[in-house]
């Protein structure tokens, strides 16, 4: 700050008076002293004009407004480094170790045991120049923790929530960079695209064909939702937002990275707000790569507009509603890209939201838009894949263009038009099983029956079977042991979705299994038993054998897998850990099931700690499964 402006803000205080002759213009200087004989106002580009006081009570004024001006100019140097650490604190460790303390302040956001980490800031004020968030991260959820039971997580919903209301301001406003140390957290690649029947859809609109297809690839570039575009849209205009491409290092190893970046002298840069070239150069190896938040100017700045209507916390639930409608109202093809958020908002509306009257307007406002509801039914019913038809054909419903008993058949003859046209899979089964979870489309298995396939096919079987066919039941249990691994998949589907209840049936199965020939399959026919959590001691008698007998140390683990799965209860300890010590083949993979397996059954043993006697716990709450301690998460981790 200049004296000029300096002494234009003491000037504001002092009395003017006409008969005084004093001004000061740039800085303090006798020889600027003239004569003006009526006052006039403070203004910046007039010259300053101070009524007449002693020399040194102008003095100490100057000093104490110098005074206060140095003292918030060094607290606005000191820049806030917000963290929030929902795994891994090896990298937040070493930037608060490498970062200057009068320079640099840290805030955790991440209180112990919430999951509100934006929301907590949020009350307590935070304000926040760089950001730096860690964790195991996948696309569609967000940051998480590998610790079973661990609380803390931070979701995409819940960003996208901050920065579309703009209600934590402190937080993401003043952002000049963000770090986000997790596994494809700037993958640009597409997640979404456009399928064949926007294609379609777009030409029943009236566009010729090679419109449609430039409409199409238009689609998909808007609404390709990659992890990249995703965080730019979040941290809208933040200069630099560091991520990683594809798999991220492990906290330890970031951290050793870091601090030879922060010893070759890169702290100056941080809160610069500029790509760092040396920071992605220390990290070339790990795929870390810099992008900037979405600006006003970015061809992507509409399609964030239209998220935001979804997430934005200052809209009315009716105004939402009311933008939803105008979706309907348009291209369907459009509404096919933003079916996730369509889905997800009207599954958020609670039967008091219902209840306003302004919502319960814009509610019937679409109940009565016939011309919309059958452009979007005409668009579901030439879906290329069933599962999506199936969720149209339900969002439907709860639009209010479906009655129970319309959804029903609208449901029915997709199944039909699968069957007709041979479509039928893995995905197929599991679809049809979950849509009759309830057993509510049973009585429509006599109709179609008489359009599936012979038996055969297994696909058509195990559509069957989902609908309660006792025959085609059995015929794709048999698939769990065919050498053809089509067949194997819709078994495995199937029993995913409608496990064995019948003990005789579940024994016939495991004799089948441990009859198999060739180790491959073998193991995928054991693993996919695993899931039934066995507790029939003949069962397991039977899988121990064939451990004992086994020539493939993958489907020895298999078994292993297994047993940890089941009821400890129904084994016969000493005998298995016996068994288990003396047939057991080496592997080089290091500590497995096996391993894991043999200490969960063996008895406690002492432990002598600060002389005192304690006790080995052995048998560990699981709340997932035995197999996360075997086969750490097959999900993209940072640790």
């Amino acid at each position: 700050m200049t004296f000029t402006s300096l002494l234009w803000n003491a000037s504001c205080i002092f009395t003017v008076q006409r008969r005084f002759k004093t001004f000061v213009q740039h800085n303090i200087s006798e020889a600027n002293i003239a004569i003006h004989p009526w006052p006039v106002a403070c203004t910046r580009a007039s010259a300053i004009y101070i009524s007449p006081m002693p020399k040194p009570l102008i003095l100490l004024c100057i000093t104490a407004l110098l005074a206060a001006i140095w003292t918030q100019s060094v607290g606005a140097e000191k820049r806030t480094v917000c963290t929030i650490t929902v795994n891994s604190a090896d990298e937040k460790e070493i930037f608060r170790r490498s970062l200057p303390p009068d320079k640099f302040q840290f805030v955790e956001l991440v209180q112990q045991g919430g999951s509100d980490a934006l929301e907590s800031a949020c009350r307590r004020g935070v304000r926040c120049d760089v950001l730096l968030i860690s964790g195991h991260h996948d696309g569609e959820s967000g940051f998480f923790s590998d610790r079973v039971d661990a609380r803390e997580f931070l979701s995409v919903d819940e960003m996208e929530r901050v920065s579309c209301s703009e209600s934590c301001s402190g937080v993401f406003s003043q952002l000049k960079e963000v770090y986000l140390f997790g596994c494809n957290t700037l993958n640009a690649d597409p997640v979404k695209s456009a399928s064949g029947e926007v294609m379609r859809s777009l030409v029943r609109a009236g566009h010729s064909r090679a419109d449609a297809e430039r409409l199409a690839r238009s689609l998909s570039d808007r609404h390709a939702n990659s992890t990249r575009e995703q965080m730019r849209l979040i941290f809208h205009n933040v200069a630099a937002i560091y991520g990683f491409s594809t798999v991220a290092p492990l906290g330890a190893t970031a951290g050793s990275v870091l601090s030879r970046y922060f010893r070759s002298g890169g702290a100056g840069e941080v809160g610069s707000g500029h790509a760092n070239a040396k920071l992605l150069k220390h990290f070339a190896a790990h795929s870390m790569v810099v992008a900037s938040g979405l600006k006003a100017s970015d061809p992507q700045a509409a399609y964030r507009r239209d998220v935001c209507q979804f997430s934005d916390e200052r809209l009315s639930a009716a105004q939402k509603l009311r933008f939803v409608h105008q979706l309907l109202g348009g291209e369907m093809a459009e509404v096919r890209m933003f079916l996730d958020r369509i889905e997800k908002y009207f599954a958020s509306l609670t039967n008091s939201d219902r209840q306003v009257a302004l919502v319960a307007q814009a509610l019937e406002e679409i109940v009565r838009d016939k011309t919309a509801r059958a452009r979007y039914l005409e668009f579901a019913r030439d879906a290329d894949q069933a599962a999506i038809r199936a969720r149209m054909v339900e969002l439907a419903h709860r639009l209010g263009w479906l009655s129970s008993t319309e959804k029903r058949a609208e449901l029915v003859q997709m199944i039909s038009d699968q069957l007709a046209r041979n479509a039928v899979g893995a995905a197929e089964v599991d679809l049809v099983c979950s849509l009759n979870k309830t057993h509510e489309l049973d009585q429509e298995l006599p109709g179609l029956r008489a359009r599936a396939m012979p038996e055969d096919k297994v696909g058509h079987a195990g559509v069957m079977a989902c609908l309660g066919d006792a025959q085609a039941h059995t015929r794709v249990l048999q698939a769990l042991t065919s050498a053809n691994d089509e067949e194997m998949q819709i078994a495995e589907a199937y029993l995913h979705q409608r496990p064995i209840a019948d003990v005789n049936e579940l024994r016939a199965l495991t004799t089948a299994i441990t009859r198999m020939n060739g180790s491959r399959t073998q193991v995928r026919a054991l693993d996919t038993l695993a899931r039934q959590r066995l507790a029939d001691p003949e069962t397991l008698e039977a899988l121990t054998r064939l451990f004992a007998r086994a020539d493939s140390v993958g489907v020895q683990t298999a078994i292993a897998g297994i047993l940890l799965r089941s009821d400890h209860a129904a084994i016969v300890r000493p005998e298995l850990v016996q068994t288990l010590r003396q047939h057991r083949l080496k592997s080089s993979a290091g500590e497995d099931a096996i391993d894991v397996l043999i200490r969960r059954l063996e008895p406690p043993q002492p432990v002598r700690h600060c002389g005192r006697t304690r006790l080995r716990v052995l048998e560990q709450h699981l709340s997932q499964t035995a197999a996360d301690e075997v086969d750490p998460t097959n999900r993209c981790s940072k640790h």
